[in-house]
Parts: structure tokens; sequence; C-alpha cells
């Protein structure tokens, strides 16, 4: 009899066990397309016969049936090292090519609006003063073409200004988030360990804390790494920034509102400060603002040197119209060149384009100073150069993305909701479930019989 009752509890470990199967299931389909799930199982353990029997009796069952050892995750923590850290290479080239793309656009070259038309319409200016050194139209085309050339590289100049300003305001955007991100991904890992240490389910904190951990990778190219009661630490270029449930700040400790950016992280010990070189979105907008549009800028303002000091040098050796020697041509501000630049001329009689003093009717030197093209090169050179760069960022963001998207692949296929896999698991709990349920029915049936059927007497 001992063995029929122990029966109805193996029924009943199986009932249970499956109905957590089913239970798993269903949350996995419900979350099919929920951000950041990951797909769970239930895993079985088979209970056996007691290991130490008592001391007049033994166990003379065949096991105690099944129980659920517990419900995991299906995930594999290298896996998601490696997304993260494509993840975070991906927000870097992406962040960059298209904040190139963006000041490549406001460039506008080539065009016939930008400053290589514009230069290129300056000389043919000065040509055509050689021809007509005498008119008053041809000097007024000179000085018009100059006003527009100087316009042109204004506006550039602009460009980059404001594409720095904006920068800087979307580096402190992407700061505040991931001090709040940080923030969260501390108190996630204490309520980690509380579930822990409590034995309740901790899978939905740990699927919080892996987007937590993912954006941060993404902002920063940050390095997760698990710790034993399941919680991440996180290094910002080495820089530890979370540590369990302690979370530092990230602040920037220069360029804030102008020069070269770096970053620091700030704890209860002290201020520490973060390696260049960052990945992930800030480490994007750091070098923008560090390197690549003060780079420009500066090969801007070297292109408004050579201009003004080709031009000046050589409008100095010429006459104007009343014979007396020319002047500057262009002024600037040596704290801003490409900002400042402006015509310094204004009346038509100044402009020096004969090559004899005296008064003559010349345009030598009208001539000499379309030949002078210091400024084009260097023009060209500067874009050329900022080109190549665009195109180089726009391949590796590229290649990039089919990486990160491959690994994203891998790893949903191990995370991943299959909504036909859950299917066929479901059914199969189901139909257990039904077979565990007769197997009660069963036992049933025969304590029927024993109880109410053997041993009776007839009169």
């Amino acid at each position: 009899m001992s063995g029929t009752f122990s029966s109805f509890g193996t029924a009943l470990s199986a009932m249970h066990h499956n109905r957590v199967l089913m239970d798993v299931a269903s949350s996995n389909i419900a979350n099919s397309a929920t951000v950041g799930y990951a797909r769970r199982r239930a895993e079985a353990e088979t209970v056996g016969a007691p290991a130490q029997p008592a001391m007049w009796s033994r166990c003379e069952g065949a096991g105690e049936g099944v129980r659920t050892s517990g419900v995991v995750r299906m995930t594999d923590q290298f896996l998601d090292a490696r997304a993260r850290y494509e993840h975070g290479n991906n927000s870097y080239l992406s962040t960059r090519a298209a904040a190139l793309a963006r000041f490549e656009a406001g460039i506008g070259e080539p065009g016939d609006n930008g400053v290589a038309a514009a230069l290129d319409d300056f000389r043919t200016g000065w040509h055509d003063l050689a021809v007509s050194p005498g008119g008053d139209a041809a000097r007024s085309q000179v000085l018009d073409r100059a006003a527009t050339l100087v316009e042109s590289i204004r506006v550039q100049a602009a460009n980059v200004a404001t594409e720095e300003s904006g920068q800087r305001d979307r580096l402190q955007t992407l700061v505040a988030e991931v001090n709040t991100l940080a923030s969260d991904l501390a108190d996630t890992n204490r309520s980690i360990a509380v579930a822990g240490f409590s034995g309740t389910d901790a899978n939905l904190l740990l699927d919080q804390r892996d987007q937590l951990a993912m954006r941060l990778s993404e902002l920063t190219g940050g390095v997760a790494t698990q710790r034993a009661d399941g919680g991440l630490d996180v290094t910002v270029n080495g820089t530890a920034l979370v540590i369990g449930q302690e979370a530092g700040r990230l602040v920037v400790a220069t360029g804030a509102t102008g020069g070269a950016v770096s970053l620091a992280v700030e704890t209860r010990a002290g201020s520490t400060a973060v390696a260049p070189g960052m990945r992930g979105e800030i480490g994007a907008t750091a070098d923008l603002l560090t390197s690549t549009l003060p780079d420009y800028r500066d090969g801007l303002d070297d292109v408004v040197r050579q201009l003004v000091a080709d031009v000046n040098t050589q409008h100095g050796r010429g006459y104007t119209l009343d014979g007396t020697p020319g002047g500057d041509f262009f002024s600037f501000d040596a704290s801003d060149p490409a900002g400042s630049l402006r015509v310094a001329i204004t009346d038509l009689d100044k402009v020096a384009a004969s090559g004899i003093p005296g008064g003559g009717l010349d345009g030598g030197n009208a001539t000499a100073l379309a030949a002078t093209g210091g400024a084009e090169s260097g023009y060209q050179r500067l874009v050329n150069g900022l080109g190549s760069e665009i195109a180089s960022v726009r391949r590796l963001a590229s290649n990039q993305a089919a990486l990160t998207a491959q690994v994203d692949g891998t790893r949903d296929q191990l995370a991943g909701v299959n909504l036909d896999e859950e299917m066929v698991g479901l059914v199969s709990a189901q139909r257990a479930y039904e077979a565990a349920s007769r197997v009660m029915s069963t036992l049933d049936q025969m304590l029927d019989t024993l109880i109410n059927r053997t041993g009776l007497v007839g009169r």
C-alpha cells in the first residue's frame, strides 16, 4: 500500500512540473516581442529515494518523481559580453559617420556655392580686371566676388562652430544619461543580491541588468564584468564606473564650453581621469570635439592666412588708379581668421590692378593676383582629407553594422523566443500533464477496488 500511495506523490510532482513548463512557455510566448527579454527554460531533476532510510525501515519505492530545480534564462555571458563590445564599437562609428555626413553637407563641396567655387570666381574676376583695368564694372566685380568669397568662408566657419556647439550640448546630455543608467544598474545589482539571498526569482532583474549594461556599452564602450552575486561591474576605458551597489558619476573634466574634451569619474574616493580613446557615442562625440572639428577649423584658418598673405602681398606690389601703392585687400582677426575675414577695400579706385606706378592703365598686377593659387591648393587638400576620412568612417561603420548584426543574430538564437518551439513545448507539457492526471485516476480506481470491493463476504 505504501508504494501505491507514494505513486500519488509521483504523479502529483509530474503534474506540478508540467504546469510550470506550461507557465514558462506561456510567459515566453507573451514576451516574444518584449525588448530585452531572455527566453526562460524550466529545469527538472529527478527526486530519488531517501538517501538515508529510517533505522527500522527502508524505502521500497522506485523514486519520488520529479521537481523543478529552477527557471533559468537562456543566455551566455560570454556572448553577451561580445555583443556589448560590438555595440560599443558600432555606436562609436555610426555616431561619428552621422556627424561627419551632416558636417559634409554643411560644407557644400563640391558645389556651386562652396568656398572652392568662390575662390575660382575670385580669380576669374582678377583675370577680367586685367583685360579692362580702367573699368569700374570690372573693379566692382572683383570686390563683389571677394565679398562672396569672404561670406562663403565665414559661413563654413560658422557651420564648424554650430556643429561644435551642438556636439557639446549632446555630450552633456549623453553624460547625464550615463549617470542615470549607472545609478539604476547599481540599484539593480542591489536587488539581484537581495533576491539571491532570499531565494526569489531574479530573472526579471537580470533582464533589466543586461539592458542597462548594453546601453552603457553603447554610450561609453564600457566593459561589464559579472559578479558572484549576479550583478555587473562596469568600467569605462579602464576606469571603474559601477562597482556592485556603488555607482560613480561621469563628468566632463575639460572641454564643456570649448577646447579639447576630457572625462573623469567621480566617486566617494575622489575623481579619476578616464584615459583618451573611449568608444561608444560619448567617445565619438569627444573625438569630434577634440580632433576632427578643431583640425578642420585650423585647416580653414590656415587657408585664410595663406589667402590673405598671398593677396595682400601681391596687392601691395601694385598701384591703384591714382598711382599710389596698393594697401591690404583683406583683413582678419588673428584669433579667428576664418570667422573674422573681411574685405578691407571699399573704394573701387583703391584696387591695385596696375603693375606700373603713375596711374597708367595697366593690368599686370591683376594678372599676377589671378595667378596666386596657394589658398586653392591648401583648401583642396583640406577638403580631400575630410572626404577621405568620411569615406573611411562610412566603410568602417558599414562593416561594423554587419558584424554587430551577426553577433546579435547568434545571441537571439539562444535568448530569443521561437514561437514554433514554444508551441511544441507547450503541447508536450500539456500531454505530459494529462498523462500524469491519468496515472492519478488509475491509482484512484485501484484504491477504490481495494477498499470498497475487496474482502466483501456475501450472506
